[in-house]
């Protein structure tokens, strides 16, 4: 390299930055938005963000394996160091080819997001990045290498090292440093060190291959066996402590010929295909799971419809109450949270705020009945999609060791929707109809965001533990997704295709005419190519536009709403499909639902047909609607039931005295009176007609309905009560919001005033200026040397405004704004009056008005400047 060459090389990472064009820093603030969290002031401040612990541990955590392998690489690697030593690192010397063509993206990749500078000849890790990756013994490093000779040796006496010296035939020195550096290349030259380790016994060469890979680090006694002796006597075990000895580094290179790791993954693993199945059949299969999850979700919100559960003091729902809601919803708990927690998330359900505060649903709830069925489940979809809301925690503990409950606080985690998008975007990487292997799904997803700390093994790179939160969350995707109905026997349907805004796959029109057989038995061939990359985060405009189109999609497979239903002879009714809506309402009522799935199953009993009349509808009213919505001849059977339950229904009033019964049969009042069960209700007769009650209206009803009679409630007028339950409904309420993953993602246009405002504040930092009046060469007080604000009198300042408006000169002002806090500038006066001085301000881009008792001093920039 030539000496203009070095002169030109960067000295720092902010001198880096500054060389950068507006699409790289574009580039850098949009992979690491915590950089412009608030918009620093110049690249200096930039880069000292930059290499911040918290942000550099943000910006490790988010590398791919291969790229965080290279940044390890060169944690280990001498610094600075060239590209051809880290390649050697990384493909040792045999140099695999390839990791020789995947190197070139991961460095760039580090570059990009400066955590490493410098050009090819001298790339240098920032620091914070080498102090977190680099070996030590607290903090041992992911690639299982130790010290290098220099650092093992550091506390060693000079006289321990020529004995070292000595005895791998090296000339003694009285230098520890040249010492010290002719040992470490003896380690590191390939055929020096080759004969250095023949002449070792077998056992001695075992106890370093025990070592090779880490870690690094093993115990010895005070009188150390033959074998081990003979490699702390050649150097090739170092002592770091009493009873404790080092592989060091440059030993460890040579044993693993070179590489910095034991297996480097250059390439991300497939995701294989487990089966195929016809693209018609996953989306019919998804559909019907689509049709599935809004009946659920309509089943929850009736239970709930008059007042839910009952809100924990620490908020949440109780066991119980989840046991009770799965029971109702024949759903295992774990499936009955994912409901409750969907429908929270979309807003239909939420505390209703009062004293006894309760779950119902809400006014959005009657909204969304209203929607179209495709937009009901694109809504739903959606919500699931970016919820930080995590279902699948529920019944575990939290840091507190507290039972997480469902509804309940400390649910989030922010890293959900991410997992939730990446698996969906993979599944949309397969084949039109491919299910995965899930196996290798998660190993794909532990490539792109390796773990790091516990969970991870540097002794195998690719192994990390079966519990991790992603993977966890991964498996919970793939459960919640075929439930939701995005997917479809494990494939991704079209619909779910479209809400994460993948392009539609074209369908061979050979499968579409012969229809294939489709089946567990069809394995599917890997296509590495077909798998998107790791895109960033959608827009909501763009999540929007996605969901809009999954409901377009979906409306066709779902099927038109029926009007009728099948009676039949034993008391039940037979919905083949989904019911229009006022239908299954009314039939809600009028029966219970005794099965669902493909149809549902209704039955009458007389508790049901009391309940409709109970609602205010009469004998007449619910043969006509039997009759208008039914595809067969009304059974006698249930005409019968509904005569009987009506002739009956209404007879005896109870109303409020504390409560009392009447009949215009007296006889039925003396059966009343004459059975043994209607004892605990306190009753006696004040007229031939009339029994008083000691017992409350409702429960004198429920207790005549108990032994078999069929009463109706009165008002004080004695006009029947219609008992028609009142919708519960909380007040407006606001669905949750998803808990962020750290710091948004800017948008273009925040990131193009972010720039250019980083611009102008380096333009003003680091603008030469001409020494100020009585100053020296270096400045003075007046030019204010090493980006300080200069400091004027009153009269200089307006002096040098005035004389800067004639000349069209511009200007280094020190500002301070009203809150107080203090700024450097450049500007061009363009007029003084009144105590103002109006100018473009070239930090701002744009034409501004200071007030002159703000600006703490001026200085005129030197001739030279840019």
């Amino acid at each position: 390299m030539s000496t203009e060459e070095k002169s030109a090389a960067p000295r720092s990472l902010a001198e880096a930055l500054r060389v950068r064009d507006d699409v790289s820093l574009a580039a850098l603030l949009r992979s690491r938005p915590d950089l412009i969290t608030p918009v620093p002031t110049d690249l200096t401040q930039l880069a000292a963000r930059a290499g911040t612990r918290a942000s550099v541990v943000r910006a490790l955590e988010r590398l791919d394996r291969f790229t965080l392998q290279t940044a390890e690489a060169l944690a280990v690697a001498p610094d600075p160091a060239t590209y051809g030593e880290l390649l050697a690192l990384m493909g040792g010397d045999e140099e695999d080819p390839a990791v020789a063509a995947a190197l070139p993206r991961a460095a760039a990749l580090l570059r990009e997001q400066a955590l490493v500078w410098g050009a090819d000849d001298r790339l240098r890790l920032v620091r914070t990045a080498r102090e977190l990756l680099a070996p030590s013994p607290q903090h041992p490093s992911p690639t299982g290498l130790g010290p290098t000779v220099r650092e093992a040796t550091a506390g060693m006496s000079p006289g321990r090292i020529q004995e070292i010296l000595g005895a791998v035939g090296l000339s003694s020195t009285h230098d520890s440093v040249s010492a010290v550096s002719a040992l470490g290349a003896l380690f590191a030259d390939r055929r020096r060190m080759a004969a250095l380790l023949a002449e070792l016994p077998e056992e001695s060469r075992e106890v370093l291959d025990r070592l090779v890979w880490g870690p690094p680090y093993g115990q010895v006694t005070h009188d150390p066996a033959a074998h081990l002796r003979a490699l702390l006597d050649r150097g090739l075990l170092l002592p770091t402590a009493p009873g404790t000895v080092v592989l060091p580094r440059e030993v460890a290179l040579h044993l693993r010929a070179g590489r910095a790791h034991r297996a480097p993954e250059p390439v991300p693993p497939p995701v294989e295909a487990a089966a195929a199945h016809r693209p018609q059949v996953v989306d019919a299969t998804a559909a019907g799971q689509a049709l599935a999850a809004l009946a659920t979700v309509d089943e929850l919100l009736k239970e709930w419809d008059e007042g839910g559960p009952t809100v924990l003091r620490a908020g949440g729902l109780s066991v119980r109450d989840l046991k009770r809601t799965a029971v109702a919803l024949d759903v295992p708990e774990p499936v009955a949270a994912f409901w409750v927690e969907l429908a929270y998330g979309a807003g239909l359900i939420a505390s209703d705020g009062e004293a006894e505060e309760r779950y119902a649903a809400t006014p959005a709830y009657d909204e969304w009945r209203e929607l179209p069925p495709a937009e009901r489940w694109a809504r739903l979809a959606g919500t699931w999609l970016t919820a930080t809301r995590t279902p699948g925690v529920v019944g575990g503990r939290d840091a507190k060791d507290r039972t997480l409950s469902a509804l309940g606080p400390n649910l989030d985690r922010s890293a959900a929707p991410e997992v939730r998008h990446r698996v969906l975007a993979l599944l949309a990487g397969l084949p039109e109809g491919a299910s995965p292997v899930e196996e290798s799904l998660l190993a794909r997803l532990r490539w792109e965001r390796p773990l790091r700390g516990p969970q991870r093994d540097h002794r195998e790179p690719g192994k990390a533990r079966d519990d991790d939160l992603r993977s966890r969350i991964a498996r919970w995707t793939l459960s919640e997704a075929e439930l939701l109905g995005v997917t479809g026997r494990g494939a991704l349907a079209a619909p779910g295709r479209a809400l994460i805004g993948a392009p539609e796959a074209p369908r061979p029109a050979a499968q579409e005419e012969t229809g294939e057989p489709e089946g567990p038995g069809d394995k599917l061939p890997v296509h590495h190519h077909r798998t998107p990359p790791v895109a960033a985060p959608p827009t909501p405009a763009e999540r929007a536009a996605a969901t809009a189109t999954a409901a377009r999609l979906l409306a066709p497979l779902f099927p038109e709403p029926l009007d009728h239903v099948l009676l039949q002879a034993d008391l039940t009714a037979v919905a083949p499909g989904p019911l229009e809506r006022e239908l299954a309402d009314v039939l809600g009522v009028l029966a219970d639902v005794e099965s669902r799935g493909g149809a549902t199953v209704y039955r009458f009993t007389p508790g049901s047909v009391r309940r409709a009349l109970d609602a205010g509808r009469s004998a007449a009213d619910l043969h006509a609607f039997l009759a208008r919505h039914s595809r067969t001849p009304v059974p006698q059977p249930l005409t019968y039931l509904i005569d009987d339950v009506a002739r009956r229904h209404g007879r005896l009033r109870v109303g409020a005295a504390s409560a009392y019964v009447r009949c215009d049969d007296d006889a039925t009042l003396d059966e009343i009176l004459a059975d043994k069960r209607a004892a605990g209700l306190g009753l006696r007769r004040l007229a031939p007609t009339v029994l008083a009650a000691q017992a409350d209206p409702a429960a004198l009803l429920d207790g005549l309905r108990a032994i078999g009679f069929a009463p109706a409630a009165e008002s004080a007028a004695g006009d029947v009560l219609i008992a028609r339950a009142d919708s519960h409904r909380t007040p407006p309420r606001a669905a949750p919001e998803p808990v962020p993953d750290g710091p948004p993602a800017p948008d273009d246009t925040l990131l193009a005033a972010a720039i250019r405002a980083v611009r102008a504040g380096d333009l003003a930092s680091t603008t030469p200026r001409k020494p100020g009046p009585g100053s020296g060469e270096d400045g003075g007080e007046g030019g204010a040397p090493g980006g300080t604000l200069p400091r004027t009198g009153a009269a200089e300042t307006l002096a040098t405004m005035q004389a800067a408006v004639l000349t069209g000169e511009a200007l280094w002002i020190g500002y301070v704004n009203a809150e107080g806090a203090a700024s450097q500038r450049v500007i061009a006066p363009i007029r003084v009056e009144g105590g103002f001085v109006t100018a473009y301000d070239h930090t701002a881009d744009e034409v501004r008005t200071y007030p002159l008792h703000r600006i703490t001093g001026v200085a005129e920039l030197a001739d030279d400047a840019g």
